[in-house]
């Protein structure tokens, strides 16, 4: 019994002490890593890829007020280059009809209004051609609350007509030379019949063939890919179908998810569960660098245009905190594998199973539908604090980097598998105030750094930390929030530094220090130099 109540007393001390501690009675026996980096040996630039796409749920979406000024926001504190979205020639956007003599008839009002506003906010299309407008479908098809019409063409040479108009528009409007920094991609994951694509493969392939035809006939510097496929399926395929009818093809896009089973569930009715193999998403990614290699097209670039920890907009773990580590463990894994790894989604303004009915719904987004931040935003946050020279560094679960001005940043995780079993899904599971449990102590050694006096900021998401989920769970989980409940969990959950300190580096230019971290915990420590 006494050891028991020792026992207690040691974990409740453990859990309480400050991440600065340095008690090294608590501290010395719990080290189980050591990050040790000299300011002095780089690898060159950091590779950004993170940050070179988000996704959004469809263009129409984006004609809004709030949708627009949440993506103002995320390209300023995050840094997204390009942003991918659904549904560009759906009919909500209002593209395309025939008159009564089955002439086609244009209009791009819609699309201006939405593209225009992106060029503002220096952001690029990453332009998904689909889905097909009613007019010049072939069936009634529809997948979504909004009805994308998911049918092939009922005339190819329309459906080309149309793809060259419309980037002769673009060309004439925005200039060739900013269009050839666009991606056109043609469709979204064609391979999941009949959800998204009642056609075949070789329908898709045909498809493909005369869309990137049309674009190239407007300017062959454009960039055509795809198959945009799920499940990072039909990639050696596709560069197979183009090398051998001579077609087109500049990239491929595919997709992953991290959960086992299925691939479409837009209202998490199927009951999701997190992968526990330490290569999931990374392992596809890998895979499909590896089938590029080894094909007649070794060279082509690969774009991840979807990916999260789960592939429906109504489970949980996309508002838990465990996204935030989760993220960050991934696209370190990937590597230099993906030109681009594209998060799906940027907000939950997202309406594939219509409008949702409460603040959190386990929702895609990175901020939920009144733009308050999740753990998950944080991830790309903290990412775009690093320095644009990357730290060589040997730990698998951080990165270290510095600037021209002498600053250095270390940003660090722990990412801990904590789903007991599959007998309980992520819907059950991450629903709930799930405390973070102590991991032991990390090393922090950094040499080499400039001598002078340093502002360290240091960041932190974790359990209660940035971490809204469980903020909105201690207000009672309201179905609909007040404006002081917005407030409240906008102000509790802003990314400011939970500390900022004076360092003052001597002659030996080392900093050290232990720090205690929990189950998935994000740190970055952010060195300022401030004076010599």
């Amino acid at each position: 019994m006494k050891k028991n109540i020792f026992t207690l007393i040691f974990l409740f001390l453990l859990t309480h002490i400050s991440i600065f501690g340095q008690d090294a009675n608590v501290t010395k026996s719990t080290v189980y890593r050591t990050i040790k980096v000299d300011y002095n040996k780089s690898v060159g630039e950091l590779n950004t890829m993170f940050k070179e796409c988000i996704g959004a749920g469809r263009a129409n979406e984006g004609l809004r007020a709030d949708w627009q000024q949440q993506l103002a926001m995320v390209k300023k504190e995050c840094d997204f280059k390009y942003i991918r979205m659904h549904g560009l020639l759906t009919d909500d956007m209002a593209v395309y009809r025939e008159d009564n003599k089955g002439n086609p008839e244009y209009n791009y009002q819609y699309i201006d209004a939405l593209y225009d506003f992106l060029l503002s906010i220096k952001m690029k299309p990453f332009v998904e051609l689909g889905f097909m407008p009613s007019a010049l479908a072939s069936g009634n098809q529809t997948i979504f609350w909004w009805k994308g019409n998911v049918t092939p063409p009922k005339d190819y040479k329309k459906w080309e007509d149309l793809i060259r108009n419309l980037t002769q528009h673009f060309t004439e409007r925005y200039g060739a030379e900013e269009v050839k920094t666009w991606y056109f991609e043609v469709w979204n994951e064609p391979n999941l019949s009949p959800g998204f694509w009642t056609g075949t493969q070789a329908e898709y392939f045909k498809l493909y063939e005369y869309t990137a035809r049309a674009i190239k006939s407007v300017n062959a510097a454009y960039k055509v890919g795809g198959p945009a496929t799920a499940g990072a399926a039909w990639v050696p395929e596709t560069i197979e179908f183009c090398n051998k009818n001579n077609v087109p093809l500049d990239f491929i896009s595919t997709h992953t998810y991290g959960v086992k089973q299925g691939f479409l569930d837009e209202f998490g009715t199927s009951g999701t569960v997190l992968n526990k193999d330490d290569s999931s998403v990374s392992g596809e990614v890998i895979t499909s660098r590896q089938q590029i290699s080894n094909s007649a097209k070794p060279n082509l670039e690969l774009h991840y245009t979807e990916w999260s920890s789960s592939y429906t907009p109504a489970d949980p773990i996309h508002d838990s905190y465990h996204s935030a580590a989760y993220i960050l463990q991934k696209l370190k894994q990937v590597g230099n594998a993906a030109n681009s790894m594209s998060y799906w989604v940027f907000t939950d303004i997202f309406e594939e199973a219509g409008p949702r009915f409460t603040p959190f719904h386990g929702g895609f987004g990175l901020l939920n539908t009144q733009g308050i931040k999740k753990p998950a935003y944080f991830s790309y946050y903290l990412l775009n604090k690093l320095g644009k020279t990357e730290l060589q560094n040997t730990d698998t679960s951080s990165w270290a980097c510095k600037n021209a001005k002498g600053d250095v940043q270390l940003l660090f995780w722990d990412f801990t598998h904590t789903l007991p079993d599959t007998s309980i899904n992520n819907q059950q599971y991450y629903i709930k105030d799930l405390p973070s449990k102590p991991k032991g102590t990390i090393k922090i050694e950094v040499t080499g750094l400039q001598k002078g006096k340093y502002t360290l900021k240091i960041y932190k998401v974790g359990y209660k930390v940035n971490d809204v989920y469980t903020d909105y769970l201690g207000i009672n989980k309201p179905n609909q929030l007040t404006k002081q409940q917005v407030d409240l969990l906008k102000n509790k959950n802003n990314g400011a530094p939970i500390t900022t300190e004076k360092v003052i580096i001597d002659s030996k230019g080392t900093y050290s220090k232990d720090f205690n971290i929990n189950e998935n915990d994000v740190l970055l420590l952010n060195f300022v130099k401030t004076m010599k």
